[in-house]
């Protein structure tokens, strides 16, 4: 059996090694993303893993039907970028990891949201002109007098909602599935009540038709006007241009984020920060608004676990087995 492994980072190759070792499979490791200018490297494999936020079309997927390939192990949880129909037409089953370390995730949105509410950023840009005081504009409130508001409740929001609860915040949850696992640390609500009750606001919910700018300008304007807006999902959930107009109208008091609508341009490249996309660098402007590049999955438990479930599941169905990470 050979697999071969499409935009690996230095950092996750001795994972897939040491899998590769134990399970005794070829895997070939490649930096470059599964594109139509790369799938052809594919001849002469049984499967296929890769990540990456760049879109997969159809020709990738005829291509890998024209080697024999029937599977795309997808080393993330997001899959807003494969052309589901696409990939059914030429029968290639696509699995992702939905589960591979939830903590990671919430772990980095409950980061920005104390960063943002401790006034880190407003201190260190004071800090930097030689300010070194401390006044009315910075004094901060503990989380656990604070109400958060999750919106999506699935691995991630479940974990948020578990970590928010043991800080002794109040944590809310829109979801329109109910999971009982998570009443001891959460009370389920409409999308409303979230917009007008919580001082943090943690989006937690795949990109979908119907969640695509989910946060808009009616929905930051029914925000309260000390509320923070955390992003560890998709960038395409929040309007961008309105955010910007709420965080300079001080609609909202700040924004933690993740991930941006247009991130494929510039996240994970080294770049000249005079070419940088407009919205970017009036975020990146604002004292309260902390940016990551789409890293907050990063970790160490987090690589080692989404290598081994993407390759086992491409294992397992280049085996005619199956897998319950299948993506209908």
């Amino acid at each position: 059996m050979k697999i071969i492994c499409f935009s690996v980072l230095p950092v996750e190759k001795p994972y897939i090694e040491d899998w590769a070792q134990k399970n005794q499979v070829e895997v070939k490791i490649l930096s470059e993303d599964l594109t139509s200018k790369t799938v052809d490297q594919v001849k002469g494999y049984d499967g296929v893993s890769s990540e990456g936020i760049a879109p997969v079309g159809e020709d990738v997927y005829a291509t890998l039907e024209k080697n024999g390939i029937h599977q795309l192990a997808i080393r993330q949880v997001g899959y807003d970028n494969q052309d589901l129909a696409a990939a059914k037409k030429h029968g290639i089953v696509l699995t992702n990891v939905a589960a591979y370390s939830p903590r990671a995730i919430a772990e980095m949105g409950v980061t920005h949201a104390l960063y943002l509410l401790r006034n880190v950023g407003l201190y260190q840009q004071r800090m930097a002109a030689g300010d070194f005081t401390f006044d009315e504009q910075t004094i901060s409130t503990e989380i656990f007098n604070c109400t958060v508001g999750l919106i999506g409740a699935g691995h991630i929001g479940g974990a948020s909602a578990q970590i928010y609860s043991a800080l002794g915040a109040r944590v809310l949850t829109y979801d329109p599935f109910y999971d009982a696992s998570l009443e001891p640390f959460t009370t389920y609500v409409d999308l409303d009540t979230i917009l007008t009750e919580a001082d943090i606001i943690s989006l937690h919910t795949p990109l979908l038709p119907s969640t695509k700018h989910i946060i808009d300008a009616a929905a930051l304007h029914k925000m309260k006007p000390n509320a923070l807006l955390i992003n560890m999902a998709r960038g395409e959930l929040v309007d961008t241009a309105a955010l910007i107009a709420a965080l300079k109208n001080k609609e909202i008091a700040g924004a933690g984020l993740d991930t941006l609508a247009d991130e494929g341009e510039f996240f994970g490249e080294q770049q000249d920060l005079s070419t940088l996309p407009q919205d970017y660098q009036e975020l990146q402007a604002l004292p309260n608004v902390l940016i990551t590049p789409h890293v907050a999955f990063f970790t160490k438990l987090a690589v080692k676990n989404s290598m081994e479930i993407a390759l086992n599941d491409a294992k397992n169905l280049i085996n005619g087995g199956s897998s319950r990470n299948i993506i209908h």
